[in-house]
């Protein structure tokens, strides 16, 4: 049985990731934590075989505490909304075994698990593309914002289209914009033109 800790800030969240994972026969999630101290905490008392953390949480984030984890057993997958290079780079360097993405369907995570545990290591396809070229940097959710945006729609329209929050879409927004290394939308639309990544 492959024992899990997670680390979530966002408790609904939490909980539908320890649900889904407790589904899995050959899986148990044995702790949750709200930040990576706790996350800590539960991995030096419980000995899971992964731990898997966000990277934004309040106290301690996901990077620091993966750095902390580097000679433990414990394998630590990072799982976040954000693929930035300089935190993939972090995270390679802290050794994680895993950097998903929260957009990624709920089974890739079950399989990355397991084929983390065979001793491999899975990184989300955007981010080995952004570390190795000048490939698109966004994620499929970002380009379906940034293609909003170039339509003229505004952040509650962008929210009622994708089903998402305003402040969901403002993040989505200014992930963008420090991806494109942009200050504002305008700037982004054309730097995503020039770069010929509108479908």
């Amino acid at each position: 049985m492959i024992q899990i800790v997670i680390a979530e800030d966002q408790r609904m969240l939490l909980g539908a990731l320890g649900s889904l994972l407790d589904l899995e026969e050959d899986m148990e999630v044995v702790g949750k934590a709200k930040n990576g101290e706790e996350a800590l905490a539960l991995v030096k008392q419980l000995n899971p075989d992964i731990c898997i953390m966000d990277i934004e949480m309040p106290l301690k984030s996901g990077l620091d505490a993966a750095e902390e984890l580097i000679d433990h057993p414990c394998k630590v997958i990072i799982l976040t909304t954000f693929a930035r290079a300089g935190y993939f780079e972090r995270a390679r360097k802290a050794q994680v075994s895993g950097y998903l993405l929260k957009d990624s369907p709920s089974e890739e995570l079950a399989n990355s698990i397991r084929t983390i545990m065979d001793g491999r290591r899975i990184y989300a396809p955007e981010l080995v593309d952004m570390a190795f070229g000048d490939e698109n940097p966004l994620t499929e959710r970002e380009k379906q914002v940034i293609e909003l945006i170039a339509e003229g729609k505004n952040t509650k329209e962008i929210a009622n289209e994708l089903y998402l929050t305003t402040g969901t879409v403002r993040n989505y927004i200014s992930v963008i914009l420090d991806k494109l290394d942009v200050s504002n939308r305008i700037e982004a639309i054309s730097r995503f033109k020039e770069k010929g990544w509108f479908k």
